[in-house]
């Protein structure tokens, strides 16, 4: 009899997790996104949303909180009501870089954020204006040369992987290129294409469009390999700018305290968008290779890239505050 109420308990236990868990995503789902729209976070969060609102069979909606390289919306996100209605699509640029740059931060990813999914990876380029004389890496460290006063780079945020990609470029060609930060690719690519920046180092999302529109010219990737979108154009290291390699990647969140029932279930809505055969086609077009996977798999990609960058930071000496 003992044996059967723990049973029957255990089964009751389960159906009310599972039924919380429902009506706590049961209601319209906010994914913050700390840039602009138009760049590669927003484009991502909005074909997510749009597969995710299927799966939870709820209003998922984009919200743009742009500023301070993603983190007025990771401050945010992590005084949000812990319930699954406020999730945040991030780069690895808020997770990792941001705690190994900035001493005072509005949130604490190891204490205040819950990881729930994976998103996808993506390659970084190098570009300048279609009417910049530059054809190639060796012609734009050249003209840098012959052009101090315009030796600059644009990248989407201080202290973001473009950032410090533009760092490791500037220290291996003995330049001393002067880093302009924007709020978001969008802005980005702009700027560039008005000639108010001489290149810039950014997603090869924020700025396929335009390559293919003939606006600006990516003359180098960051990849280990050649990126599947852009056969013709050689990698940092084709380019003879050895160890300027890397990608990086987007990642979904959740505030700390949200149940555990709820990441699951987001978690799975997650993995069953991203494993829809026309958000792939459009990621892929985009640049973004399709991951997913559990909150576990997300926590170990965090450990093993803060190790990684941590030492390329310091030798930056770059330091947000």
């Amino acid at each position: 009899m003992n044996t059967l109420i723990r049973h029957l308990a255990a089964m009751a236990a389960t159906v009310l997790l599972a039924t919380a868990a429902q009506a706590q995503v049961g209601k319209p789902v906010r994914i913050l996104v700390g840039f602009a729209p138009g760049g590669s976070a927003d484009v991502a969060a909005r074909l997510l949303a749009e597969r995710m609102g299927g799966e939870l069979k709820q209003t998922v909606l984009v919200e743009n909180k742009p500023g301070a390289g993603g983190r007025i919306a990771a401050g945010e996100m992590k005084n949000a009501a812990p319930d699954g209605s406020t999730l945040m699509l991030a780069p690895i640029v808020v997770p990792v870089l941001a705690p190994l740059v900035f001493t005072k931060l509005p949130y604490d990813p190891a204490t205040d954020f819950l990881p729930v999914a994976h998103i996808a990876n993506f390659q970084f380029g190098l570009s300048v204006a279609a009417n910049h004389p530059a054809k190639s890496v060796n012609d734009l460290l050249a003209w840098f040369k012959a052009n101090p006063a315009q030796a600059n780079f644009g990248s989407p945020a201080p202290g973001s992987l473009p950032h410090f990609f533009g760092v490791m470029i500037s220290g291996g060609a003995g330049l001393d290129l002067i880093h302009v930060p924007f709020n978001g690719g969008g802005p980005l690519m702009n700027a560039l294409v008005g000639n108010q920046v001489s290149s810039a180092i950014d997603t090869l999302v924020d700025q396929i469009e335009m390559h293919r529109g003939g606006k600006t010219r990516i003359l180098a990737t960051s990849g280990a390999t050649r990126s599947p979108m852009l056969p013709d154009v050689p990698t940092f290291t084709e380019a003879g700018l050895n160890g300027v390699e890397g990608t990086s990647w987007f990642a979904v969140y959740a505030p700390a305290k949200t149940p555990a029932a709820t990441i699951q279930q987001i978690n799975a809505a997650v993995n069953n968008a991203l494993k829809a055969p026309e958000l792939r086609e459009r990621f892929a077009k985009l640049g973004l290779e399709p991951t997913g996977g559990s909150p576990a798999d997300l926590s170990a990609i965090m450990k093993r890239d803060s190790e990684r960058w941590a030492p390329v930071v310091k030798a930056s000496g770059f330091k947000g505050d």
